[in-house]
């Protein structure tokens, strides 16, 4: 390896928003995050449960008149018909 061209690679503290301090080594400076390992949904096993911090999914729901609890990916009877005639050629 090259000298004096590599970063330094020193001790490092993430902090998450959830309070969640990991301290680890890394070629950046101390780190601020959202969301880590012990409040992500896939990692603590709430899977249904939705971290909306800018309200984004309650604006998809109302753009497309979802309830919640309802599934988005419903497909309605008219499209499933437009698609069928449209593989058979009608």
């Amino acid at each position: 390896m090259k000298k004096n061209i590599h970063p330094n690679y020193e001790s490092t503290t993430i902090t998450c928003g959830c309070g969640e301090v990991i301290e680890t080594r890394s070629a950046g400076k101390d780190m601020h995050i959202e969301i880590c390992s012990k409040c992500h949904p896939f990692y603590n096993g709430g899977g249904d449960k939705l971290i909306d911090t800018a309200g984004r999914i309650d604006k998809f729901r109302q753009r497309y008149n979802i309830k919640e609890g309802e599934s988005s990916n419903k497909k309605s009877a008219g499209a499933e018909k437009k698609v069928t005639a449209e593989v058979n050629g009608n």
